[in-house]
């Protein structure tokens, strides 16, 4: 449901309990949109926090209700500018220096997760020791990965390497005299937007850091294949886009993840096509690379056979929706159109939360 109360500007609505102007070591901005009773949990789980900010962009169902009534700052995003998570979060944190200017942290939490119980202290509590780092962020699972092969595939996704790391994601505790150094999210960068600025913080000479210690739940709610293949999708485009902005040497941000989508989601089919249509008798032959490269992923994966062969076939099949999304960002390139946020999403048609 949605309020009637107009929208100024992006500034926060009346602060609740936790809308205080006393300095804080840490805050949290949490952003949304349509997440429900994923929300609340999420909101829930912030009780120790002292200021949180929570983001919502457009939803159609009772979050902003919800947020207020659990006490939450809310920002309501005015949807004639086009949405990114990175604007949203850059909304959150204007308005969290409102409410504690000298906050020293700030967690940053999507609205489909869940904090663990001790995250925040443990994480300030390593930017304290460690001060050369600009983030830190930890263990990251999946609420249900029985669920559906995606939400499985995200678990998979989740389960990083821990020590200094390159980049970081959308759940992660940033120093905030270094986001704000930077200028914080790029605004334009519609997914990957934390690898973007990871890439900034590191070229400022700020250091990324992931601990083992469990940060949060993550809940996908990823049922369908189409979702799955939009999420690669987006995955692609912010290969293109990272790989255009920050893509030259030394650091040839998402060289790699682009190729590897144009060859094996554009060339190769197109190649495997050309030679099938040229070549009746032979050109069938061309497609065998497929089957092999699946054979050699399943060999490289982890864990039982089963899994590995699983987890290969997404892996290769993801390629596809992936050469699409380099595609879509070099027509909008071409057509010199805005970056629009690929949506994966399911999109309540209740009112309710």
């Amino acid at each position: 449901m949605r309020t009637s109360e107009p929208i100024n500007h992006e500034a926060g609505t009346a602060a609740g309990k936790h809308g205080v102007t006393a300095p804080q070591k840490f805050g949290v901005v949490v952003i949304g949109r349509n997440e429900g009773e994923r929300l609340i949990a999420c909101l829930r789980a912030l009780s120790t926090a002292t200021a949180v900010v929570y983001v919502d962009s457009n939803s159609t169902d009772d979050s902003v209700l919800a947020a207020r009534a659990l006490g939450a700052e809310v920002v309501e995003l005015d949807l004639a500018i086009p949405f990114t998570a990175a604007r949203a979060r850059n909304a959150g944190f204007a308005r969290l220096l409102t409410l504690a200017p000298e906050v020293a942290y700030v967690q940053f939490v999507d609205g489909d997760c869940e904090l663990a119980t001790g995250w925040l202290d443990a994480a300030a509590a390593f930017l304290d020791r460690q001060a050369d780092a600009a983030a830190v962020c930890g263990r990251l699972r999946e609420r249900y990965p029985e669920r559906s092969v995606y939400n499985w595939l995200c678990d998979k996704e989740w389960d990083r390497p821990t020590g200094e790391v390159r980049a970081f994601a959308g759940n992660v505790m940033i120093r905030a005299k270094a986001l704000k150094r930077v200028g914080g999210y790029r605004e334009d960068v519609i997914a990957a937007e934390e690898d973007e600025l990871s890439v900034r913080l590191r070229q400022a000479n700020w250091r990324i850091w992931r601990l083992p210690d469990a940060m949060a739940l993550h809940d996908a709610a990823m049922l369908h294949f189409g979702q799955w293949w939009r999420r690669s999708q987006r995955a692609g485009y912010a290969f293109a886009q990272g790989t255009h902005l920050h893509g030259a040497p030394p650091e040839r941000h998402f060289v790699r993840e682009a190729r590897r989508a144009l060859v094996w989601g554009l060339l190769l089919p197109f190649a495997a096509i050309i030679a099938t249509i040229a070549l009746p008798r032979v050109g069938w032959i061309a497609w065998l690379i497929y089957p092999m490269q699946l054979a050699r992923l399943s060999i490289n994966n982890p864990g039982p056979l089963s899994d590995r062969a699983r987890l290969a076939f997404f892996q290769l099949l993801a390629r596809f929706p992936e050469g699409l999304g380099l595609a879509m960002f070099w027509r909008d390139r071409l057509l010199h159109r805005h970056p629009r946020l690929i949506e994966h999403k399911q999109i309540p048609t209740s009112g309710n939360t």
